[in-house]
């Protein structure tokens, strides 16, 4: 059964209102899915495919020019980048055609930096990730939480029923053989995928790229630059520290993530849904689920997150800021279904510091949501998918 994604009507208005939509994300996030079912009458062009690609490569110009009566969705257009330019021809020849020409990519910086230069005020950008929770389950719905953190929520899991550790392992082998040296040279992959399940250990982390470094044996400008690449393929985000700092010295380094939290549990070992109720890292990966999951509600309404961490070198933290409209909102992530008031201790402390700060939201293992007499929000984790709206 194919799901609906959300951000679907949010496509369909910006193809009519630019000439170019550019769809980026993983593989397997569902962008070839989400461009058959949006644009049922708009041939469909794989540059996966050899022969495609070879005559887009040798004849940019005859190439497009199939497909000038109803436009395209053209699939991984980072294959042939010279048909960007070729596009930017044809669009500034007939500026007021809309939507002719649906282009997705999987390399977020190769492509993003070739839209920036032929395509800038062409194209509509959206970012499209794996299934959210809502999409996923539906509003209200209690999956098991082992479950759903073992799962994880790429589309074709769910959509053709496949094993998660199978589909998973299939899944980073091709990412590694082939993702990889596609976006730069990586000698030694052995290396490389040791290197990504010390990444997996350090979800919901403080990015230390020293210790990450020596760990892996490698050297701290090669570790960057392997981040860089996980970054580029949407294995992992990093969420930035909040800029304001109340007078006091801030932790300065980003947070790692991943995006997948059933790829995080997959890398760590797991490989039954039991596992994780007992896994050290269950907290971690339970946060890794939260943080990204709000990152794409965000997405989903084509917006920018907007969503940091704050901690000070005293050790106070809050888990999550979200810059909405109304001022800051602090926001709490507890794996526990019990909530003690110690829970409350980093948002307390941190609206002491910013008496502008909105009320803040707990998000939690708890199957319940409460509004607090205070303002304060108790979220159960089966509300999560309407917490941005409600903040906005």
């Amino acid at each position: 059964m194919l799901i609906h994604r959300t951000i679907q009507p949010e496509l369909l208005r910006l193809a009519g209102q630019y000439p170019i939509v550019t769809i980026i994300g993983p593989r397997q996030s569902g962008k070839s899915t989400l461009c058959r079912m949006a644009f049922p009458d708009k041939s469909y062009v794989s540059l996966e495919q050899f022969a495609l690609r070879d005559y887009a490569l040798n004849d940019p110009q005859g190439f497009l020019r199939d497909y000038a009566a109803n436009g395209a969705v053209i699939d991984e257009i980072q294959r042939v980048p010279g048909l960007l330019s070729e596009l930017q021809v044809l669009v500034d020849a007939n500026p007021q055609r809309k939507g002719a020409y649906i282009i997705t990519g999987s390399h977020q910086f190769q492509l993003m930096e070739r839209v920036t230069q032929s395509l800038a005020g062409r194209t509509a950008i959206i970012k499209l990730l794996p299934f959210s929770f809502q999409e996923r389950y539906g509003e209200g719905v209690q999956p098991e939480i082992a479950r759903m953190l073992f799962e994880g929520f790429y589309p074709r899991i769910f959509d053709d029923g496949l094993d998660p550790v199978e589909a998973l392992s299939f899944y980073l082998t091709t990412y590694v053989e082939r993702d990889v040296r596609e976006i730069m040279v990586v000698k030694d992959l052995t290396l490389f995928t040791r290197f990504l399940r010390l990444c997996s250990g350090r979800t919901g982390q403080i990015l230390n790229i020293s210790t990450l470094a020596a760990d892996c044996g490698i050297n701290h400008g090669t570790a960057r630059a392997w981040l860089s690449v996980l970054e580029a393929s949407f294995i992992i985000t990093l969420l930035q520290p909040h800029h304001e700092n109340f007078n006091k010295r801030l932790v300065k380094s980003p947070k790692l993530y991943f995006w997948d939290v059933g790829l995080a549990a997959h890398l760590l070992g797991i490989e039954q849904h039991s596992q994780v109720t007992h896994h050290p890292l269950v907290g971690a990966l339970f946060e890794t689920w939260v943080v990204t999951e709000l990152m794409k509600q965000r997405l989903n309404m084509v917006r920018e997150p907007r969503l940091y961490y704050w901690r000070d070198n005293a050790g106070h933290e809050v888990d999550l800021l979200f810059e909405s409209s109304a001022g800051i909102v602090p926001i709490e992530i507890k794996l526990g279904a019990t909530i003690q008031q110690s829970a409350w201790k980093g948002i307390d402390h941190y609206r002491r510091l910013n008496s502008a700060a909105q009320p803040g939201v707990l998000i939690c293992g708890a199957t319940e949501r409460q509004q607090r007499s205070n303002g304060m929000q108790v979220v159960g984790y089966p509300h999560i998918g309407n917490v941005i709206a409600g903040l906005v």
